[in-house]
Order: structure tokens, then C-alpha cells, then sequence
């Protein structure tokens, strides 16, 4: 099973920073202690699974009922927290570029029973043309994707596109911080946990190049700019987690 960052960063509150693991093996995870031995214990888990649910879907005030759309969904963690809020009479359509990750998504799904889960709709596309129509999304979430994404202002055009009016979307990232006290903890947490954390898994390498991808990113006085540019009627930008994280929250 091949593991990216936006897994690895959707699942594990540790040291009280928001860090990625995927869904963990039985073989990793102790459901039974809060031992500090290399294992996660299930209170963690579930502690990063409501802080993403926090950040992200209370942001675009998805509900039963709604028609909502998660960019770059990866093996698709967001889009099952989605489904739950929007329940067995709303739809999740789940978009990403890879294959790869929505069979992996699609597979995780049939092993689960809860009605709402059958409402998710795993489609292959691109960020930056979207097949969708005009107006089409409720609400529209991208958990650690517009970073990769080549052309941002597209993809946020394209978002504003597909999105009602009245609308949200909330883009949950890596936070590109202007104040040195918040970059250098932003390095140390990278080196000192999440690469030495991935390392373990066997995947150092893969992500080494986070520093470089987030000097590269956006601020978020630049998200916003770029996102009233696009259409949008407002645009926010929220820091959490020391500056670590951001969340741009911007309404159609």
C-alpha cells in the first residue's frame, strides 16, 4: 500500500501537533494503553479524526441532506467524515488524480456498513478542470492538496465555479508562516517529528521535500487575495497549531 503525506498528515494528534499517519494496522496501533513505546492508542486517533472534522467540515457547515465535493481525496479519510455529516440521503463525491489512492479508497469503503458510506462517489479528475457543472456543491473541502496542485488560482477558480452560492470551501494546509518564531517551529516539528515519525515507516524520503513545498506555497494573505480574485465574496485565513497549520475558509 503505497502512503502519501496527506494520509499521513489526516489521522495522529501526537505531541499535541497535527501529524498524518493513514489508517493504521492492528499490528501498530494499541487500542489498550497510552504507552509512549512507538505505538498510537486509540484516543489518538480519534482525537485527530474530530480535530479534522472541526477544522474542515464545520467550516463549510456541511448537513444532512447536502451534495458536497472532496478535492484530492486521496484513500479518502475526509470523504468518509463527510458522508457521516451529510448522511445517507446527502452525496460525497470523492476527486483525485490517482488511481491508485481511489482503489485503495474504494476497497476501505466496502469494508465499511454504515449507510452514509454508500452515498460516496469516487471520481478520477483534475484540480484544475473540474467535471462538474456550474453551481453544482453544498460545500467543498481539500484537506493537504492545493499545495501540489501546479496551478492554485485555477483550482480555486474552479472551486468557485462548481460551488452555490452562499457556499463554502475550506482548505486545510501546511501553513506558509511570515514570522520567523512560527517558521522556525514549523521546521523543528518537520524534522524532529513528522520526518523522523515517517522514517519509521520507511518513508523519510518521501517526506523530506516538505520544508521546500511549503516556502513554495502560499501565504495566507495570498490565498485570500487569490481567492476574492476568483469569484469568492470573502475570504479568511485561519492559523492553528502554533502556526503550523491553515485553514482558508472562503464563502461564495
Amino acid at each position: 500500500m503505497i502512503l502519501r503525506w496527506r494520509e499521513i498528515v489526516s489521522n495522529c494528534l501526537w505531541l499535541h501537533f497535527l501529524t498524518v499517519f493513514p489508517p493504521l494496522p492492528a499490528s501498530i496501533v494499541d487500542w489498550s494503553s497510552g504507552s509512549n513505546t512507538g505505538r498510537f492508542n486509540a484516543q489518538q486517533l480519534l482525537n485527530a479524526r474530530r480535530f479534522l472534522t472541526v477544522s474542515l467540515l464545520s467550516m463549510i457547515m456541511a448537513k444532512e441532506g447536502d451534495n458536497v465535493l472532496d478535492l484530492c481525496c486521496g484513500s479518502g479519510d475526509l470523504a468518509f467524515l463527510l458522508s457521516e455529516k451529510v448522511g445517507p440521503n446527502g452525496q460525497v463525491t470523492a476527486l483525485d488524480f490517482s488511481k491508485e489512492q481511489l482503489q485503495i479508497a474504494a476497497s476501505r469503503q466496502r469494508m465499511r456498513f454504515k449507510p452514509c458510506y454508500k452515498n460516496i462517489k469516487w471520481v478520477e479528475g483534475n484540480a484544475v478542470d473540474l467535471p462538474f457543472s456550474d453551481s453544482y456543491f453544498d460545500g467543498i473541502t481539500i484537506g493537504y492538496g492545493l499545495r501540489n496542485v501546479v496551478d492554485r488560482p485555477k483550482a480555486i477558480e474552479e472551486m468557485c465555479r462548481v460551488l452555490k452560492k452562499g457556499s463554502k470551501v475550506s482548505v486545510l494546509d501546511f501553513n506558509k508562516s511570515t514570522h520567523p518564531i512560527a517558521i522556525s517551529f514549523q521546521d523543528w516539528v518537520i524534522d524532529n517529528v513528522i520526518v523522523p515519525v515517517a522514517s519509521g515507516y520507511g518513508l523519510g524520503s518521501e517526506y523530506e521535500y516538505l520544508k521546500n513545498s511549503i516556502k513554495k506555497y502560499l501565504t495566507g494573505d495570498e490565498l485570500e487575495k487569490i481567492a476574492l480574485e476568483a469569484g469568492f465574496s470573502t475570504a479568511k485565513h485561519y492559523e492553528f497549531s502554533g502556526g503550523l497549520m491553515g485553514n482558508l475558509v472562503a464563502s461564495r
